[in-house]
Order: structure tokens, then sequence, then C-alpha cells
């Protein structure tokens, strides 16, 4: 059999490689062999990142609206109870946002959790 050499198929391989490795440091992207174990890395780091996100988002999110319950004389864990006997079906990112933007209709929303718990 004769020798099969793959240079075609090896540089589009290490061009995909490098591509990815755009923007690395120093021979993170210049060197083929540190650039793979890196964007190998970068990738678990993208994936596990994106679930982190959310949970990041959702902790931001009751931090806000915790501290505008406060200033209603309210802690957050009744807001939320007040909110689900009276039937209002707000998620935590449109609370937050009516918390930091709108402060007026989220005390008056509020009010209503606090009428429902009465």
């Amino acid at each position: 059999m004769p020798r099969v050499k793959t240079g075609v198929v090896r540089r589009r391989r290490h061009k995909k490689i490098l591509k990815l490795a755009k923007g690395f440091y120093s021979g993170r992207r210049k060197h083929f062999r540190k650039a793979k174990e890196q964007v190998e890395r970068s990738l678990v780091y993208a994936y596990r990142d994106r679930k982190q996100k959310k949970r990041e988002f959702r902790k931001l999110w009751i931090i806000r609206i915790n501290a505008a319950c406060r200033l209603n004389d309210m802690n957050y864990s009744t807001f939320m109870h007040g909110l689900k006997k009276a039937g209002i079906e707000l998620d935590r990112k449109i609370l937050a946002d009516m918390a930091m933007n709108n402060p007026a209709a989220f005390s008056k929303v509020v009010e209503q959790s606090k009428a429902a718990l009465a």
C-alpha cells in the first residue's frame, strides 16, 4: 500500500482550530498543540457558563426585588407568597425591571401582595 500524506486534511483541521484560537495570548494562538488544548478548555467553559449565566441573572433579579420590597416594609419571601395568593403571574425578570425603573408601579404590586396575605 502506498504511503498517504495528510497535507490537505491536516491543514484544514489545524486552520479550524487556529481560527477558534484567535485572540488568545502568545503561543496559545500560534502553536497548534497549545491552541487545541486552550480551545477545548474554552469550549468547556463556554458550555458551563451558558448554564451559570441563567443562575446569575436569577440571583440578581431576586436581590433587586428584595431591596425594593424592603423599601415597602416587606421581605422577598412574603412578597412572593402574596403574589402567588393574589394570582399575579409576573416573573422575576419583569418584577426586577419594575422595581428598578418604575418604583410606583412596583409599590402597587406590593400593596396587592399585602392585601392577599391579610
